[in-house]
């Protein structure tokens, strides 16, 4: 795809988008807040220039309800102003938590997590680990990894339970729904939940719908997105594309997850980059699966392979790190204001 067909696409909109530029986006409200890698293009475009970038003020402009980040700074007046100035926008705040890795740690967290309760943060997010099929070269490395992320939560733990405030863990292309559900069982704290990921388990080989099934009992926190997908010599592509624009059945899911948790929090998460390859078909994918401790059944791969082969985009997915930054900013933009707008008419948000 060209620069010139990538920059048309997203400077086009549907009829019934109602402003393609920060200046012109609504300003009412939506329950609906931004995750910062919705924002990654502008994030870089600030450090270039040697500016912070304020992720409240860029939410509240493009007419979000929340926000998800991290504090500013810890202490008493710090944290007094921040949360003022998230209520005076009447903007929900989603925390980032460093989890102990180690009993000395859980101190530090500690203050961590009093620091965000004071800020107004309504739940903590956190992801575990990277993609596993890329981040692992052999089964006993994720072991050792997954009993470490164990070992943290269950330090984590009574802090969340002390300052009553919940833990929502990222399905980060990490665990497959069942295996990360089943943890959260013999944990057993209503402290510890889920951050659904609408898109991120499709690179496991797990459908979105099903996903958000199995997950919604523990849902906390949602980061909505719509993907794409296409063939490519080792396996598929997986792309975050426009709400409605995508494969997944976003109303539904939505649905799902609202009936089980009617104050389930939902972020925008439209990572505007180049897609993900999910090399389904070479050894190295196949590495931290099992049959007796990890299972991928092969009935899911060729259910996953199918649907891509039916749901192909019908245009080769866009290569943004061919555009200047100024370009991918604005691709970004154009993106983000089209989610918004679909998600304001199609999925009361």
């Amino acid at each position: 795809m060209t620069r010139r067909q990538i920059l048309a696409m997203t400077g086009a909109a549907p009829a019934w988008l109602p402003a393609t530029s920060l200046a012109a986006a609504p300003a009412a409200k939506l329950r609906m807040g931004g995750a910062p890698t919705a924002f990654s293009a502008r994030m870089r475009a600030a450090r270039q220039a040697g500016q912070p970038f304020d992720i409240i003020e860029h939410c509240h402009s493009i007419g979000l309800g929340g926000v998800q980040t991290g504090l500013p700074a810890t202490d008493a007046d710090a944290l007094k102003k921040f949360r003022q100035r998230l209520e005076a926008y009447n903007m929900h705040f989603v925390g980032g938590a460093r989890l102990p890795r180690q009993e000395s740690d859980v101190g530090a967290f500690d203050a961590q997590v009093k620091a965000y309760k004071e800020a107004g943060a309504l739940a903590l997010h956190v992801p575990l680990t990277g993609r596993r099929y890329e981040v692992f070269d052999t089964l006993e490395a994720f072991k050792k990894h997954w009993e470490q992320c164990q070992k943290m939560v269950s330090l984590a733990e009574p802090v969340l339970r002390k300052h009553q405030i919940k833990l929502a863990i990222e399905n980060h292309k990490d665990w497959r729904f069942a295996e990360h559900i089943a943890w959260l069982k013999r944990l057993g704290s209503e402290w510890v939940g889920v951050c659904v990921d609408t898109g991120n388990n499709i690179a496991l080989c797990e459908d979105s719908t099903e996903l958000a099934e199995a997950y919604a009992p523990y849902a906390v926190f949602c980061h909505i997105k719509d993907m794409a997908v296409d063939e490519y010599e080792q396996g598929f592509l997986l792309d975050e594309v426009p709400m409605g624009e995508g494969l997944l059945d976003l109303p539904k899911i939505v649905g799902i997850l609202r009936r089980a948790n009617p104050n389930i929090i939902i972020d925008l998460e439209m990572i505007t980059r180049d897609p993900l390859k999910i090399p389904v078909l070479t050894d190295k994918y196949w590495v931290t699966f099992d049959n007796s401790y990890s299972p991928l059944p092969g009935r899911d791969l060729a259910r996953t392979l199918a649907m891509v082969r039916a749901k192909r985009s019908k245009t080769p997915l866009p290569q943004l790190s061919q555009l200047s930054l100024e370009e991918q900013v604005k691709a970004e933009d154009a993106n983000n204001l089209k989610c918004i707008a679909y998600a304001r008419r199609y999925l009361d948000l």
